[in-house]
């Protein structure tokens, strides 16, 4: 039998649904007259493609579409065989949601009562993020997005052959719109687009997943033996909201600023009345139905008349359309208080007029007075039901849809507040000693002084003028509307209390701090630790910025506005950058160990830490399965808010249907719940992996930066990888490197991981494994041991080890031989290419005995569709190794055709990112 015969027979279905799709794709090439793209289709054509100069940018965008067919075919198989299994097996029979973790509470003895009193403060925050790994162009995806929904119609066994065949005529139609259509950006995205992209999710996507998401946890509940009576009536699910940086990431990114981020939450906030709008009239219909206004309990009667009064004439067409359907009409009257109107062109346009909503509490008090009235004249179903649900959906997007996250890098601010006191009359900036202990000392004293520093801001230098700016804005805009809408002023690359502090001073000159005993910041300051230093670093960091009454001050008056039961500081960790930094282990040991410590410095100071995860779509940047990664956390360092950015194609792969949304929503949700009540119980079996995984840690981070600082190591990198075409891509509005220096240190981890995926290296995620592992085995057997025997148990363990194991089955040596074929020099192709080829098999022969079993018997559905893309994915590697020789080599000449080169080669990387399932 061939290989890809039983590559078939192995995968089953979402093979046969690829099978149909690519038939579907090869008659709309056929009829475009497009046969000879049509005949070296991969795993169905013919033919397969010749000559490299004739394979053309339509024979990449091709091969780009199949990839995406294929992905849409696994999808759907997912989805079909998690209902198969729960029809067949009960809801209990998938690891990470309701059910199961329902069952492993109760298996810990925590009780019913237990459970629903823990609800209140469980929360999960997905952050959407534009960081350039993925950006098709909206209509791209809401074209996948119904292809999708028409492969799932299929499913539906009512349908007779006529149907059938109007469906597959109907799939054919919108394949042919995406192969027409450009998927990606030609030039290179503005925010807008990628603020455009995220709004996607956030309208078309997200509000319809919010009441699933509920209900999947209501039937749960039921299939538990609970109750769910209180559950509904009390409206007691766990939090849901939503996130974004987009327009507000300034890290690097010189096109934001504070004209980009005020019409970022302008837009932001449209589109939330926007679903508003839709959420409410919903609302109305459920209750359209004849009730006498008279009739209505007297305190429901008295805010009608308020609102009457509130809303002016804008209420008499109003009274009139609805005036026998008395609970139809107050909900009209909300609506009527949403301060939007429509334009001249009929589209709806922000309008703060008297007598509009200023913020979304007043909108969900009218709503609880409602409900109210409801249940007063005994119509407790729709109470329940539908006035809950428009009030949990109020509170999950609020008036401003996402709060917006504004991150900005510590040196930024540092050179920020330089130039505002070198413009201060007081001050003589050019004797003034920037060492950090004398800068602790000039902090100190600022925060105890309420006066600026100037009050002529127009001759400003860049960095001050553009923070400066930035603050006023943010303080406008929560002084006018609230502070719901603004997220956390996230500090990149905090490597002491002193870059936190800084942000205080600068925060006093905009007006986003008020003065009560000491100091108070309006918004929370947030440190990002980002390298592996910095981690180590971070408990003691945070121990001193604790210690300033500033501090202690504003997180009570940001308790207090967010209605918060203690005070809770969010701590940004960056998996990236450590990756980048240390390698696999040491990221994975060195994160873990800073949020042990954290927590306990959290707890010294009564202060509940909540960690933001700046987590990527790779192995390499964090990525793994979201409820094995909840269980991996260190014991008692979740404390139920949990936040976490979702990158690039990862918000596609989890977001882009609807069915998927939920179960990766319901994944987080459930185990972000199971998890923290986990870690309030005494730990049991408290292995003491420290001494184990600082080993691994600290000998896996010291043969991982030998090879960075191996002398022909950038040279090797430079050259055995797309970095170059990478760099050149459109695919984000933001520079592959921070400040264009062509070093290391100055490249994005983004891009990093990328291009070594791209080449089919992956050394971000294994490298340093085998000669750590093996390193152990020799010299420390007991320790080797103890290990072997903490995977089947130890969550953490199991989830770093099972991460690398899923790297080095996407890594292949013969592609990583060819692409080593593009360095020049032999002596560094030899030195660097066999240094990787070595690790790699030690690493691969290592993992396979610490696991038992090799990849085929351990992860069977991952191993064969990384086989069965492997088919197609050796002829987009070569002939993209074949233009970048190419392309690198006429550099200097025909200016046309190398641009033309460099199309082709952007789309190839697009290609074999959608083959990959992953970019950086």
């Amino acid at each position: 039998m061939s290989n890809l015969h039983i590559l078939i027979e192995e995968l089953g279905k979402p093979y046969s649904d690829l099978k149909f799709l690519l038939t579907c794709f090869r008659e709309v090439l056929v009829e475009n007259g497009e046969t000879e793209l049509a005949e070296v289709m991969p795993w169905v054509g013919e033919k397969t493609p010749q000559n490299a100069d004739h394979f053309s940018q339509k024979h990449f965008n091709m091969f780009s579409v199949c990839f995406q067919l294929l992905n849409l075919a696994e999808t759907n198989g997912a989805v079909q065989q998690r209902r198969k299994t729960e029809e067949g097996n009960s809801l209990l029979s998938i690891n990470g949601l309701w059910a199961n973790s329902l069952k492993l509470l109760n298996k810990k003895g925590i009780a019913e009562d237990k459970i629903l009193e823990s609800l209140k403060n469980i929360s999960i925050q997905p952050v959407l993020t534009a960081h350039p790994t993925e950006a098709k162009r909206p209509v791209i995806l809401k074209k996948y997005r119904e292809l999708y929904l028409l492969l799932v119609k299929r499913e539906n066994s009512m349908y007779n052959s006529y149907e059938l065949q109007e469906n597959r005529e109907e799939m054919k139609r919108v394949i042919s719109s995406i192969w027409h259509i450009d998927e990606f950006y030609m030039e290179k995205p503005t925010i807008e687009n990628e603020l455009d992209n995220a709004i996607h999710y956030f309208v078309n996507v997200f509000p319809e997943v919010v009441q699933l998401l509920n209900r999947r946890l209501v039937q749960a509940w039921e299939f538990s033996g609970y109750d769910s009576a209180s559950l509904i009536s009390e409206n007691n699910f766990p939090r849901l909201k939503f996130g974004t940086w987009i327009g507000g990431d300034r890290d690097g990114h010189p096109l934001v600023n504070a004209a980009v981020t005020c019409d970022t939450l302008q837009k932001l906030r449209l589109n939330a009345f926007i679903t508003i709008k839709k959420e409410l009239n919903r609302l109305s219909d459920d209750l359209s139905f004849y009730f006498d206004i008279s009739n209505l309990p007297q305190f429901m009667l008295d805010r009608f008349k308020a609102l009457v009064a509130e809303t002016g004439n804008k209420s008499k067409s109003i009274i009139s359309a609805s005036r026998n359907e008395a609970f139809k009409l107050i909900v009209q009257l909300f609506i009527n208080k949403l301060p939007i109107n429509s334009g001249n062109s009929r589209l709806l346009e922000l309008d703060d007029e008297k007598g509009s909503y200023d913020n979304s509490r007043q909108l969900i008090t009218d709503l609880e007075l409602l409900k109210e009235a409801l249940l007063a004249t005994r119509l407790n179903d729709i109470a329940h039901q539908s006035v809950n649900r428009t009030i949990y959906f109020i509170r999950t997007f609020g008036f401003h849809l996402a709060e917006l996250d504004i991150r900005q890098n510590s040196r930024y601010y540092q050179l920020a507040l330089q130039q505002l006191v070198e413009k201060s009359d007081p001050f003589n900036a050019s004797n003034l000693d920037w060492t950090p202990e004398a800068k602790k000392k000039f902090l100190e004293k600022e925060l105890h002084s309420a006066r600026p520093f100037t009050q002529d801001y127009s001759t400003l230098d860049t960095e001050s003028k553009n923070t400066i700016e930035c603050f006023q804005l943010l303080n406008k805009h929560i002084s006018k509307y609230a502070h719901y809408s603004i997220g956390s002023l996230i500090v990149s690359m905090t490597q002491g209390a002193n870059d936190l502090l800084t942000v205080y001073i600068l925060a006093r000159e905009a007006g986003l701090i008020h003065f009560e005993d000491t100091m108070v910041m309006k918004l929370q300051v947030v440190p990002l630790f980002e390298t592996i230093q910095d981690l180590i670093d971070s408990p003691a960091i945070l121990e001193e910025y604790f210690s300033y009454p500033e501090v202690q001050n504003s997180l009570e008056y940001q308790r207090k506005a967010q209605n918060l039961p203690v005070k809770t500081q969010e701590v940004m960790i960056g998996y990236s950058d450590s990756n980048k930094d240390g390698g696999i282990l040491a990221s994975a040991w060195f994160l873990y160990k800073a949020q042990k410590e954290i927590s306990e410095v959290g707890k010294k100071f009564g202060i509940d830490i909540k960690f933001f995860h700046g987590k990527g779509g790779s192995i390499s940047r964090g990525a793994g399965p979201i409820h094995w990664f909840l269980r991996s956390l260190p014991h008692g360092t979740l404390s139920g808010n949990f936040k976490i950015t979702e990158q690039g194609e990862s918000i596609e792969k989890k977001f882009a249907n609807k069915i998927n949304a939920v179960y990766n929503l319901e994944l987080m949700m459930a185990g972000n719940t199971l998890n923290t009540l986990l870690h309030k119980t005494p730990e049991e079996d408290a292995d003491d992996i420290a001494e184990i995984m600082e080993f691994l840690g600290q000998e896996s981070f010291n043969t991982y930066t030998e090879l960075l600082q191996n002398p022909h190591f950038l040279d090797f990198y430079q050259e055995a990888t797309p970095i170059d075409v990478i760099e050149q891509s459109k695919i984000g509005s933001r520079p592959a490197r921070r400040t264009g220096k062509r070093s290391f240190s100055d490249l994005r981890a983004i891009p990093w991981v990328f291009s070594w995926g791209q080449s089919r290296y992956h050394i971000t995620s294994w490298y340093g494994v085998g000669s750590t592992l093996e390193k152990m085995q020799k010299q420390c057997p007991e320790k080797y041991d103890k290990l072997k025997k903490l995977i089947p148990k130890n969550q953490f363990i199991r989830y770093v080890l099972t991460n690398v194991d899923t790297s080095l089955a996407s890594t292949d040596k013969d592609i990583m031989q060819l692409y080593g074929s593009l360095v020049k020099n032999e002596e560094t192709r030899e030195e660097v290419l066999n240094l990787l080829l070595q690790e790699f098999d030690k690493t691969q022969q290592i993992m396979n005995e610490l696991l038992g079993r090799p990849m085929k018997e351990r992860r069977k559905s991952h191993y064969y569709s990384t086989q069965l893309r492997a088919e197609a994915l050796n002829t987009l590697h070569n002939y993209q190794v074949h233009y970048i020789k190419k392309w690198r080599e006429q550099q200097n000449t025909d200016a046309d055709e190398n641009k033309n080169i460099l199309n082709q080669l952007l789309l190839s990387v697009n290609a074999i990112a959608n083959a990959m399932g992953t970019t950086g």
